[in-house]
């Protein structure tokens, strides 16, 4: 029987990591970090007119080992980054980093002692979704891009679904640390 015959008799056909990959891009489940503004437009983002939902990520999690995408939104100062490493470090692997905001990526226009210029200094970013503050359709896209981080993936070789092994991020990766333009 071939695959043209199977495909015609109504039976679908993937790889095991393809079906992964679809359930787990389908179903991120955000914990929301709002320090700052910022906050106020990801809570548009999850609201009914950008409707996140159909992303399958209107649950917002507020416990972090039931969330795999942090978003953390707004001014990160040093007395903070200690919180939001130890939520990230309660998450369970996988997890993804958006940084929401020109404070998340790079202080803004805060150049003072007391504020991290860029989360990327002690959390690995995956998606920087730029502006100040960024729109909510710019935070969507900046999903989007997290959902095809997820999709590329090889979860069964990583060792990021079955196995100890911890999941190690690299920043200069061109597939990780992408810039979303609001």
């Amino acid at each position: 029987m071939g695959l043209d015959q199977v495909e015609s008799e109504g039976f679908l056909t993937t790889s095991v990591d393809a079906l992964v990959n679809w359930a787990r891009k389908s179903a991120v489940w955000p914990m929301p970090l709002g320090i700052s503004c910022c906050a106020i437009e990801m809570m548009a983002f999850a609201g009914p007119r950008y409707d996140v939902s159909r992303f399958g990520s209107e649950v917002f999690r507020f416990s972090p080992r039931q969330s795999d995408l942090l978003i953390v939104a707004g001014t990160v100062t040093y007395k903070m980054a200690k919180v939001v490493k130890k939520i990230y470090d309660q998450m369970p692997d996988p997890k993804y980093v958006m940084a929401m905001g020109a404070c998340t990526s790079s202080g803004g226009i805060y150049r003072t002692y007391a504020v991290v210029q860029g989360i990327n200094q002690f959390l690995p970013v995956d998606v920087y979704v730029a502006g100040c503050p960024p729109r909510p359709d710019s935070v969507l896209k900046g999903l989007m891009v997290i959902q095809d981080i997820i999709s590329g993936e090889k979860p069964w070789e990583r060792g990021t679904i079955v196995g100890s092994e911890e999941r190690m991020y690299d920043i200069s990766m061109p597939e990780h640390g992408e810039m979303v333009k609001g």
